[in-house]
């Protein structure tokens, strides 16, 4: 993958939240907080009232939950540069995938509740500590509570770009609050049918459903952008992640990012292994590594397909 040709650096670059005055960012939380009061923040729209710290599908009421945070060496290397992303992973998830790596987070929900202060101090302090970026993992069912604190923060000095790290499970209405806020996009377009979406994720639309995130996403910021020195500062990165026997949902992805932007950046993935829900006899057809043959498959469809900045 060549990362960075001229036409995909951005010289001077400033985050482009920056631009937001006051008033607008004062909309913006606005905006985003009325979300929570009969919750449709995410496509399950569970019309919970979270303001009164009701929880829905994703378990989170009022104030988000926050599991980790810390200057992440293993993300990306157009992410993680030489200091670290500045990753905050959010507890809770809005999906049920049976084979999710991070399950005591997503699904059993281990964490501590922090009002957005709290959450803006971790974000200064990931700067101070010179992340190159703040990476907001599975935020999808906590918008609201990310822009309250981003707001704060950047009141108090931030001046690094803003991930959005997200399994692509989003509602468009939500993304458009973070037009002008959000620098990087990186969904993780999971699978394409809605069999293998009732089967494996929960949600039979998440196909559906992410092919109008990520749409949105490029409309906002674009292909995939650098600063001189390599290091992402603006567009759409997409992770896809190879799973064994379903070659065919990731043909199918992969031509549809390529019809979308063949400029997209795309991170193919082969770190799948059997883990949660799929290591008994349930999930017997996916317990098991990816083969090489499946994902040399991908590679040659992310090529068939026009694909050309893709690992």
């Amino acid at each position: 993958m060549r990362e960075n040709p001229p036409q995909f650096v951005i010289p001077d670059f400033r985050p482009v939240y920056l631009a937001l005055s006051p008033a607008e960012w004062q909309a913006r939380v606005e905006t985003a907080r009325r979300c929570l009061a009969a919750c449709r923040v995410c496509p399950r729209a569970c019309g919970v009232n979270r303001l009164a710290d009701e929880v829905g599908m994703c378990r989170i009421g009022r104030d988000a939950r926050v599991s980790s945070a810390f200057p992440h060496h293993g993300e990306e290397r157009c992410l993680r540069g030489w200091k670290g992303s500045g990753t905050i992973f959010f507890a809770g998830c809005n999906l049920r995938c049976v084979f999710c790596q991070n399950f005591d987070i997503s699904q059993q929900v281990a964490g501590r509740t922090y009002p957005a202060n709290r959450i803006a101090e971790m974000m200064l302090a990931l700067q101070e500590a010179g992340c190159h970026n703040i990476n907001f993992v599975t935020p999808e069912h906590v918008v609201p509570q990310m822009v309250e604190a981003v707001a704060l923060a950047v009141e108090r000095g931030l001046r690094v770009p803003i991930v959005y790290n997200t399994s692509a499970y989003d509602a468009v209405e939500t993304l458009r609050v973070l037009d002008g806020i959000v620098d990087i996009y990186m969904p993780d377009f999971k699978l394409w049918s809605e069999a293998a979406g009732t089967r494996y994720l929960g949600a039979a639309d998440y196909g559906a459903r992410a092919r109008e995130a990520i749409r949105e996403m490029h409309r906002q910021v674009g292909d995939l952008r650098f600063t001189p020195d390599g290091i992402a500062c603006r567009g759409v990165l997409v992770r896809h992640l190879v799973m064994p026997g379903l070659v065919s949902e990731s043909v199918a992805i992969l031509r549809w990012l390529a019809g979308l932007s063949r400029d997209m950046y795309v991170n193919i993935m082969d770190q799948y292994h059997p883990d949660n829900r799929v290591c008994g006899t349930e999930f017997a057809e996916i317990n098991r590594r990816v083969s090489d043959e499946e994902l040399a498959q991908a590679y040659d469809a992310a090529r068939a397909a026009g694909l050309w900045r893709f690992a």
